[in-house]
């Protein structure tokens, strides 16, 4: 796993905005490594990697309108601060003024020591505030705030040693294939003095000689008059400069394609990106905070991995939006965020999520994540569903994953709610961890349906008329299951797996066609003869407690079982927690 080291690298420790774009006020602690970022549309993603762009920009160019305040009220300042640290390479004495650091304490920039000892102690974790301010009049200001609370400029030229790498979601993004001031080819040359020299170049080319007469004669004629009302003449064609556009934006990379040049900014998205990162990775961009927008945008699925390695072993601290599962899957280092719609973003606790993360990361991608223990939940939810919504509830952003047993989904369902997800939930009630329990119930409410000391097979078998019984043996296509049969003689120690075979020995010993099944279903141990082993494997008979095999084949009658016959007010008539 890539450690950023705080001496070699530039870290953003704290970020805080204030009433930037759609953000009122957030705070966040990211991770010195990767920062994945989750979240539905149009909640702030990209706003805080503009963010964070805007605060460590190497251009003072950058100009805002009454869109990039809060709700375009900009007759009060917006700000995005930032507590970094700075990599060894950067002199905090190379400003004009004495640049004093704060002391990081793990949450926030203090001041080193004791202020009442009367000489600031010097820091052993030193960081320093970096801010940038959006004005009443639509200006940036960027300033380094002093540990006595004063303000010092925060030069571009200062910005641009900290590093920025950035890609935005823009398709025509290609600021770091040209020769722009800040940009990684910039960084990557390293020579202050190429633009002026290149212009002087350009400057000094014949433009007269590609002229047709026509166009010469036209150029004389345009002198003549020039000379006649007292104005500049001499006229002749030549490399001008514009406001705004500089000589490096018109400079950039060429590559060659079946024996064109091309500009490397004419290729795919997916390329340029991969390309804009190669370029940044030769410039030690591990000392860079590195800014990346939809990673998935224009990269198919293996190159979308390998440019999640590539950031793993090249570069420093990252933050990344995504909405793609491969990208999830992938980041298996740093940290996994979630920013909710009220602008708040928590953390998706890896100890919690790693399994789900691997086995199905559109969980954390869904609009309303339906969170089943297993996969008889997984069935009953689906009817219930399609009944419900009369359409495919996945195309309405609904998705039910697998929790993967009681215990595992107690833990994703804690670390969903520490994130803040929107979420459901169906479990058992298998008499454990009550407490933490009941700590999920009150903070979900009615999205956790959870049946009172009871689990979904029984509740369910129970409720089903004693005729319809026999269908729960047969497969979707109506025929007799022969494994569900034999799980019921081998608990019954009979030999014959007919039904009146089963039935005749549940007669003889007292028992229930609705009993054995539920004990069947739920993975029962009691009163049932030893599992006997086949071909390595448990028989249906005797699985672990709970076992799959035991509750898949109730899971695939659903459908059948209930048709449109079934309804919510079946469900109502048990008690769910």
């Amino acid at each position: 796993m890539n450690q950023p080291d705080a001496h070699k690298h530039a870290i953003v420790r704290k970020l805080s905005i204030r009433r930037y774009r759609g953000l009122e006020s957030l705070d966040w602690l990211p991770d010195p490594t990767l920062n994945l970022i989750l979240g539905g549309g149009d909640v702030g993603k990209t706003t805080i990697l503009d963010a964070v762009g805007l605060l460590l920009s190497a251009s003072n160019a950058t100009t805002v309108s009454e869109t990039d305040y809060w709700r375009r009220d900009n007759t009060t300042e917006f700000s995005i601060e930032g507590v970094v640290s700075l990599p060894e390479g950067v002199d905090p004495n190379s400003l004009s003024v004495l640049l004093m650091p704060w002391e990081w304490n793990g949450k926030d920039a203090v001041l080193p020591g004791n202020p009442q000892d009367g000489d600031v102690a010097e820091a052993t974790n030193p960081v320093y505030r970096l801010r940038v301010r959006g004005t009443a009049d639509l200006e940036l200001v960027w300033e380094v705030v002093q540990p006595d609370d004063s303000t010092i400029p925060l030069s571009a030229a200062f910005r641009k040693k900290i590093g920025l790498i950035r890609l935005s979601a823009d398709d025509r993004n290609d600021r770091d294939l040209r020769l722009v001031f800040g940009s990684a080819l910039d960084r990557l040359l390293a020579d202050p003095a190429i633009k002026a020299r290149i212009a002087k170049e350009v400057s000094e080319q014949d433009f007269a000689a590609p002229i047709g007469g026509d166009g010469r004669k036209a150029l004389e004629r345009l002198d003549k008059r020039l000379v006649a009302a007292s104005l500049p003449h001499g006229v002749q064609l030549g490399l001008t400069s514009s406001q705004g556009l500089s000589i490096g934006a018109l400079i950039g990379l060429l590559a060659d394609r079946d024996g064109v040049a091309l500009p490397l900014a004419s290729w795919g998205a997916g390329t340029r990106r991969m390309a804009a990162l190669e370029i940044a990775s030769a410039t030690q961009a591990d000392n860079s905070v590195t800014v990346i927008d939809e990673i998935e945008r224009g990269l198919e699925p293996y190159r979308l991995r390998q440019l999640v390695g590539v950031l793993q072993s090249t570069f420093g601290q990252c933050f990344v939006t995504t909405h793609s599962p491969v990208a999830i899957r992938c980041a298996r280092w740093g940290r996994i965020w979630y920013l909710g719609s009220a602008g708040r973003i928590g953390e998706l606790a890896q100890d919690k999520i790693a399994a789900q993360q691997q086995r199905d990361p559109e969980t954390f991608l869904a609009k309303l994540a339906v969170i089943a223990e297993g996969p008889t939940e997984i069935g009953f939810l689906w009817r219930l569903l399609e009944l419900a919504f009369k359409d495919d509830h996945q195309n309405l952003g609904v998705r039910l994953c697998d929790g993967q047993g009681n215990q595992q989904t107690l833990g994703l369902l804690e670390a969903l709610g520490e994130a803040r997800l929107s979420f459901a939930a169906i479990a058992d009630d298998e008499g454990k961890q009550a407490g933490r329990w009941t700590t999920i119930k009150q903070a979900m409410g009615d999205r956790l349906l959870r049946w009172d000391g009871a689990c979904t097979e029984k509740v369910v078998i129970d409720l089903l008329p004693e005729a319809r019984l026999p269908d729960l043996l047969k497969t979707p296509d109506g025929v007799w299951d022969g494994e569900r049969l034999r799980t019921l003689a081998t608990r019954l120690g009979i030999e014959d797996k007919s039904l009146p075979a089963i039935r005749a020995a549940l007669e003889a010993n007292g028992g229930s066609l609705r009993q054995v099944m539920v004990a069947a279903a739920i993975g029962d141990r009691a009163e049932r003869p030893r599992a006997r082993r086949r071909s390595g494997r448990l028989t249906p008979g005797g699985g672990s407690s709970r076992g799959r095999a035991a509750t898949t084949w109730l899971a695939t009658r659903w459908p059948m079982m209930f048709g449109r016959s079934w309804s919510r007010r079946s469900c109502r008539s048990s008690t769910p927690s």
